[in-house]
């Protein structure tokens, strides 16, 4: 466990503080369960209507599209419009990533709770 910990050390020390800077971004920017249930959601399926994200969590419309507008102005998603529905995919892939770790760091920690 002491060299894992010594590499990692090591390994931060190369990092650029703009490194941190922009993971500092990305988090505050999904830093909201709703906007988690939508990167999840988008990270589940190529793209989906307002109302399909809707049926996925509980909200008013109204707080999903502040949100949803909110998330597009910071890079997150995209949006395509098709007749009177609007479709929203993920614009930026890392936020999937960060999701699944994550989520991969909840089920670990839960793993290691149940063993002891």
């Amino acid at each position: 466990m002491k060299k894992e910990n010594q590499k990692l050390e090591s390994a931060d020390l190369k990092v650029d503080r703009s490194f941190f800077e922009e993971a500092a971004y990305m988090l505050k920017a999904v830093a909201n369960e709703i906007r988690l249930c939508v990167v999840m959601q988008l990270a589940c399926t190529a793209e989906k209507t307002v109302s399909e994200l809707k049926e996925g969590m509980d909200c008013e419309q109204s707080l999903l599209s502040h949100h949803l507008t909110d998330m597009r102005a910071k890079g997150i998603l995209q949006c395509r419009k098709s007749g009177k529905h609007s479709y929203y995919s993920l614009k930026d892939k890392r936020f999937a990533n960060v999701l699944r770790c994550l989520v991969n760091c909840g089920n670990h920690r839960a793993e290691k709770e149940s063993k002891d």
